[in-house]
């Protein structure tokens, strides 16, 4: 909070000077902040520091005063900012250039620290009395300042104490009011327009009237003259309780000092506590007992007319601004600069309406975080004016908790879809929200029902159980919570209720407090749910059985040897394993057969899909493929007319892969066709490698494919599979990253005894299968078995 405060009371500031220079020059915004910055720099400033002094510039220079060269008599509207002239104040020498006796040099760094340090605890300064104490706490080591005063210039021509520090309140009533005597030397040193250095006491002492009790407190004294720029002028005493002269730093630093006490005089200063007017002075101790958080508010208009902003002059104790101030400390400023909420369009024109014509003007109400007693609060308040005379009074009411709770319990009502019933058993009276109506179904110009006649608005059915409920909770006072449907026109509506007896001292029921909500969203969402459990568990035993069927058709279809068979002088081993996720069978299928001229006929196919059907086309292909093969049809030739089949059979089942391989034991030759199907892996000399594929696209694709042959001589020891996609693919990768898993899982589990099949595919599949999968291991052995 303390850095939000600094933060937006030295934006103020920064703001002010940059207005300072539009008004002297037309430029933007943006082309002001960067001369302040550029000045600042040049100078060897701050950026506070440089804006004290640009407020000090404003002011008209003291009458009879040296003239400085500036341009403050000429018209700069328009002119760049470069030919707007920096405020006067501490500057680097020029190298070479000779320092006028009347003009000043660089204040040393401990000075420009010493002023950097007072341009940013003006930002905080309030009152005079605030600059006084601002000035020793700053000045007490540079200067050896002991204590300090304020004085101002009073119309008849003697001078009022505005600001003190380091005196005591006697002394300072004695000096609040001084009249025009000789020897006083504030008003000397204003009516020459220059310091007064009082470095001598005993010199000092016949000259002068000190300040003192006794003079002798301070030794040494200096009196500096500023201009406000408004028609008052004000002089800065600094007492010292050492003697001896003031070094020419510390007067250097007087001097400028001195320049930035007019910048805030300026800017800040023209709003006097006793400025405020008589009206002002009248409402303040009205508004001093006021609760709650209200103003004053006199508008400040423009040249047009137009009201650019107000003035605060009277404030209520809880009226707190953006920086925390509150009270009369708000007396004289602007509400802008206070109050930036007020800048809302909204409440702006809502204001302005209120000043034209008197109507009073009530804001939305808008949420504020507040600390109350330490801890963060959201509290809710709305802005309200009404037009005193020529002025506004601005209120900022804050909704009361009750009204909080109370619409928070509308809000938990209505999105809860409940309501709250009472009945008073004493009086037979009951008492309703007006949600309580809207669950019921019940028009609210027939008001409550009585407690007895509750179950009359239930349906005929739950009348019974909600009557001997009610009785039982009058007889015994225990809690209930009981379900009951009621009629709203066509529809019927799911109701709960849950109610509880408040008794007097003699334990006697005297009241029913209780709610009902509707339930018919929740209750028809629990019927949807249970009817869909109900669909699901009978869709999962029609699956259930077409999955026995389906694997008793398969079984029988395509029974299984238990043991290596041997084919043609090779030996084959097959496993089938079927799909561990889902509940289809699947349609993965093998033949492994010696022909009659004594060649072996070796098939693995696919059909896509499961089930039933599936199964069905599995049969017709694996069946059909022997028989033409048995009958002499090539391997080509029968693909081809199997594709045939499947095109135009309207019991087959989509499309199907296959790998037809006829082998010649005379010859040792495997020749084989595929259609759309993984290669056969061959196994020699301990390498792996896949069969080059033939041309052949999977069946049922296409009217008119093409299918080729392709020849491999085997050797004595080589070993060939012939697979199922189920084996190579996952959903995750591409069967690429399958087929060399296989290989490399054929490598590392290369044996020549039977049953190697299964510790192969352990390592080569996932834990849970998502497809069927059919495997063919083809040995030609190294010797005859």
């Amino acid at each position: 909070m303390d850095r939000l405060r600094d933060h937006a009371a030295t934006s103020a500031v920064v703001e002010r000077a940059k207005g300072a220079l539009m008004a002297l020059t037309g430029c933007t915004p943006d082309a002001a902040g960067e001369e302040l910055l550029q000045r600042a720099k040049a100078a060897d400033r701050t950026l506070l520091e440089e804006c004290w002094l640009t407020f000090a510039a404003l002011v008209p220079p003291l009458p009879g005063a040296p003239p400085e060269p500036d341009y403050r008599g000429d018209d700069l509207s328009g002119a760049p900012l470069s030919a707007v002239p920096g405020p006067a104040g501490p500057r680097s020498p020029v190298a070479g250039a000779a320092e006028p006796a009347d003009r000043e040099v660089r204040v040393p760094d401990d000075g420009f620290t010493a002023l950097g340090r007072l341009g940013k605890a003006l930002v905080h300064v309030v009152t005079p009395h605030d600059l006084a104490r601002c000035l020793l706490d700053e000045l007490a080591g540079d200067v050896d300042a002991d204590a300090l005063l304020l004085f101002r210039t009073m119309p008849a021509g003697g001078l009022e104490l505005i600001g003190h520090a380091g005196v005591d309140d006697t002394l300072a009533d004695q000096w609040a009011q001084v009249p025009p005597l000789s020897g006083i030397t504030a008003l000397e040193a204003l009516r020459a327009r220059e310091p007064r250095w009082l470095e001598d006491f005993t010199t000092d002492r016949q000259r002068y009237l000190l300040i003192g009790d006794p003079p002798e407190r301070w030794l040494s004294r200096a009196w500096l003259p500023v201009s406000t720029g408004d028609g008052a002028e004000v002089c800065i005493g600094i007492l010292r309780t050492r003697g001896g002269p003031f070094p020419p730093q510390a007067r250097q630093l007087l001097r400028a000092v001195a320049r930035l006490c007019a910048g805030w005089l300026r800017s800040y200063g023209a709003r006097p506590e006793h400025g405020a007017g008589a009206a002002a002075a009248t409402a303040q101790p009205v508004f001093d007992s006021l609760p709650g958080s209200a103003m004053l508010l006199t508008p400040l208009r423009g040249p047009s007319g137009e009201v650019e902003d107000y003035r605060i002059d009277a404030a209520t104790e809880e009226a707190v601004d953006v920086v925390g101030r509150s009270g009369r400390q708000l007396l004289g400023r602007r509400i802008l600069e206070c109050f930036p909420s007020m800048a809302d369009e909204a409440v702006w024109h809502g204001c302005l309406r209120t000043l034209a014509t008197g109507e009073p003007f009530e804001g939305e109400p808008f949420a504020y975080q507040e600390v109350v007693d330490g801890t963060a609060e959201l509290s809710t308040y709305a802005i309200h004016s009404a037009r005193l005379g020529g002025a506004l009074v601005v209120t900022w009411v804050r909704h009361d908790s009750s009204d909080r709770q109370e619409q928070r319990l509308a809000d938990v009502q209505r999105l809860g879809n409940l309501g709250w019933a009472n009945w008073n058993l004493v009086t037979d009276e009951g008492s309703w929200s007006s949600q309580a109506f809207l669950v019921l179904n019940r028009d609210p110009a027939l008001g409550p029902v009585r407690l007895a006649d509750l179950p009359e608005l239930a349906l005929p059915e739950d009348a019974p159980l909600l009557a001997r409920t009610v009785r039982e909770l009058v007889r015994t006072g225990r809690q209930f919570d009981v379900p009951f449907r009621v009629r709203s026109g066509s529809e019927v509506r799911h109701v709960r209720m849950v109610a509880e007896v408040v008794t007097d001292t003699e334990d006697r029921p005297v009241e029913v407090h209780g709610f009902v909500q509707d339930l018919t969203a929740q209750r028809s969402a629990e019927l949807a749910l249970v009817e869909s459990e109900q669909a699901i568990m009978t869709q999962h035993g029609v699956l259930r059985a077409e999955r026995n069927l389906a694997a008793r058709l398969q079984h029988a279809l395509l029974p299984l040897p238990t043991r290596p068979v041997g084919l043609a002088g090779m030996r084959v081993e097959v496993v089938y394993l079927p799909a561990q996720s889902g509940i289809h069978v699947g349609g993965d299928w093998f033949s492994a057969i010696e022909l009659p001229d004594g060649d072996a006929l070796f098939v693995v196919g696919d059909v896509a899909g499961h089930g039933i059907d599936a199964v069905a086309t599995m049969a017709q292909l694996r069946f059909t493929a022997k028989g033409m093969v048995i009958t002499g049809s090539s391997l080509t030739g029968a693909l081809a007319r199997l594709n045939t089949l499947l095109l135009h059979s309207r019991d087959s089942h989509g499309t199907a892969t296959m790998v037809l391989a006829r082998y010649d034991p005379g010859e040792r030759c495997l020749v084989w066709a595929q259609a759309g199907h993984p290669p056969p892996l061959l196994v020699r000399g301990g390498e792996v490698r896949y069969l080059d594929r033939p041309a052949g696209m999977l069946l049922g694709a296409c009217a008119t494919p093409e299918f080729e042959e392709a020849r491999c001589v085997l050797e004595p020891g080589d070993r060939i599979l012939l697979y199922t996609d189920g084996l190579v693919e996952r959903p995750s990768e591409g069967i690429d990253h399958g087929l060399d898993r296989l290989a490399a899982a054929v490598a590392a589990h290369h044996t020549d005894g039977p049953g190697s099949l299964v510790p192969l595919l352990t390592s080569v599949l996932e834990v849970e299968r998502r497809d069927d999968v059919c495997v063919l291991d083809i040995r030609l052995p190294s010797e005859p078995e």
